[in-house]
């Protein structure tokens, strides 16, 4: 295996809110292939409980970007838990600038896919049995040019959103990913805090692995 690849694609891939191109269509030979390495991804039980609601007919884009526009309660920005009188870093205006930006064309995004899950209970609940799904198939978009974000924005509307999928009873939705080409260069690892500050041994707060 080569590890430069593989690091490569696990350190640089985004969350891709802004950079996607809008008018460029995205085959759904493609979506299907990333599908079909996405679901060899562990699932709990083997139980394979997933469902993939792939979305590309304008009018229920537009009613699905209609619901995450206007949540019925408005969710926290990602500054929430910031001081009061903290100034946001440039990476975090970054990010709700081009959270507003996804918000305001999600209609346009070409692909939007709804991950959803039986929801048998657990006792983590539903959504870590399809999680890793999902990530590979953000990392199987991104390798073939494409880009990708997770979002639970429109789950505020779960309910309306479901009647306009047709999700049936007992069946949850875990999140929407937007998918399109990105545009642009390649992406760079981004800016994080060292791993040695939030990783503890054997009990929190211990930084020494000895």
């Amino acid at each position: 295996m080569d590890l430069d690849t593989v690091d490569h694609l696990l350190s640089t891939t985004r969350a891709v809110r802004k950079r996607l191109d809008l008018t460029r269509p995205v085959p759904p030979e493609v979506i299907v292939e990333c599908l079909r390495l996405a679901i060899q991804a562990p699932t709990g039980s083997n139980a394979q409980r997933w469902r993939w609601l792939v979305v590309t007919d304008p009018a229920t884009r537009a009613a699905i970007a209609e619901l995450y526009r206007n949540p019925s309660r408005a969710p926290q920005p990602p500054s929430a838990s910031r001081e009061p009188d903290v100034e946001p870093t440039a990476q975090q205006r970054r990010v709700a600038d081009s959270a507003r930006y996804l918000s305001e064309h999600l209609e346009e995004v070409p692909v939007l896919v709804v991950p959803c899950t039986e929801d048998a209970g657990g006792a983590a609940g539903w959504a870590p049995s399809i999680y890793p799904a999902v990530w590979s198939f953000q990392l199987a978009l991104r390798s073939r040019g494409l880009g990708s974000c997770m979002t639970t924005v429109h789950l505020f509307r779960k309910e309306e959103a479901a009647e306009l999928l047709g999700v049936p009873d007992g069946f949850v939705q875990a999140c929407l990913v937007p998918v399109a080409y990105y545009t642009g260069d390649d992406f760079r690892p981004a800016v994080r805090r060292p791993v040695e500050e939030i990783t503890y041994w054997n009990r929190w707060g211990n930084s020494d692995p000895g």
